[in-house]
This record gives C-alpha cells, sequence and structure tokens, in this order.
C-alpha cells in the first residue's frame, strides 16, 4: 500500500471518530438519558469536543517536527474544522437550548457576563479560519497573508480556555489543564521561532 493510500485511509478513520461524539450525544437523546440537566449536559460536551479539537489540530505542528512525520500537517485542517462543528454545536446549544433563540436575553448576556464575552469571542475568530480552510483561499490570499489570518487561532484557543476558566466557579481542574496544554503548545512555538531567529543571526554574522 502506498504511503499516500495509507495517510487517506487514516483521515477517512478520524473523519468518522470524530462525528463519535456527536452520535453518541443523539444516541443519549434519543434514549432519554442526558442527565437530569440535559442542557448543561449538551453543551458540556460541545465544548470540551470544540477545545480537544482545537487543541489537536495546535499539537500537530510541534508532533510533526519532533516525530519527524510531516505527513501529520494533513490532519490539521480536518481537526481545524471539526473544532469549529462543535464550537457552533456548543453556541447553538446556548442560543438555542438555553435560551430558546430568545436575542433580547442572548445579547446582554454576551456582552454583560465575561465567560460567555470570552466564548463568543473564541467562536467568532474561529469563523474565518473555517471560511478560509479551502486550498482555493490559499491561493487567492497567498501563503503569507493565509498564515498571518490563521494567527487568530492563537487567540481563539486562549479566548476558549478563558471561557471555560470563567464558567467554572469551584474545581477549576479540567480548565486548568486545557490551560497547561495551550501554555505547553505556545511555548513551543515561541521556542522555535527563537531558535530560528538566533540562527539566523548566527548565519549574518557569520557571512558578515
Amino acid at each position: 500500500m502506498s504511503r499516500s493510500r495509507l495517510i487517506s485511509i487514516i483521515k477517512a478513520v478520524v473523519f468518522v471518530a470524530a462525528l463519535l461524539p456527536l452520535a453518541w450525544l443523539v444516541w443519549k437523546a434519543v434514549h432519554n438519558d442526558l442527565g437530569a440537566n440535559p442542557v448543561e449536559f449538551v453543551t458540556h460536551t460541545t465544548g470540551d469536543c470544540a477545545l480537544i479539537f482545537l487543541l489537536s489540530s495546535l499539537a500537530i505542528t510541534p508532533l510533526r517536527k519532533l516525530a519527524k512525520f510531516p505527513d501529520l500537517i494533513r490532519f490539521r485542517r480536518m481537526l481545524g474544522l471539526y473544532a469549529f462543528f462543535y464550537a457552533s454545536l456548543h453556541l447553538l446549544t446556548f442560543a438555542g437550548l438555553d435560551h430558546h433563540f430568545n436575542w433580547a436575553e442572548i445579547v446582554p448576556d454576551v456582552y454583560k457576563r465575561p465567560f460567555v464575552t470570552a466564548g463568543f469571542t473564541a467562536w467568532l475568530l474561529l469563523v474565518p479560519l473555517a471560511l478560509t480552510s479551502t486550498t482555493w483561499s490559499i491561493r487567492k490570499m497567498g501563503g503569507k497573508n493565509w498564515q498571518r489570518l490563521h494567527w487568530l487561532v492563537y487567540f481563539s484557543a486562549i479566548a476558549a480556555v478563558v471561557h471555560y476558566w470563567w464558567l467554572v466557579k469551584k474545581d477549576i481542574t479540567d480548565p486548568l489543564i486545557y490551560a497547561v496544554i495551550l501554555s505547553v503548545l505556545l511555548g513551543f512555538r515561541i521556542v522555535v521561532k527563537f531558535n530560528r531567529g538566533r540562527t539566523r543571526e548566527a548565519r549574518l554574522v557569520a557571512s558578515s
């Protein structure tokens, strides 16, 4: 089996596996097994999935460098889109199931409650990334401009973790875990960029 064929199969498996949390939620809803507070259960589940996929997409770059497996980059777009998908379900749960699309309640919630503001900001920052996730968009915008736009993912991830942290009132274990993971992923990028800058500076000094 060729390498590209194997990667395609793995991508298909990941694609299906990423839908399992949604299938699980639907199954529990059909069987009236969402617990005492179904809306809260769905909200937390979709929010966790959004964060997991968002951090997974950010983990692709360090993993492909550390594992010396460049083909991992082919999974980043899919994971990022699934992050947006579950974040959108999370937002729809808040707007539809929690507030019944009553915009007179929703809009004040967004700017009066800090954790809601942070969560909505995280989702809003993902919108242009999802819309420009196609190969056509990369060609149309140019690689550098596309990369600059997609730096928004870092701010979205930070806002998402802050959203979770501010949402939790007592036990901050889960948001703390997400915060540590995000810090490691961002720290890795800072170290790599710093080392790259020092290497470039050393080459300039050597050539002068």
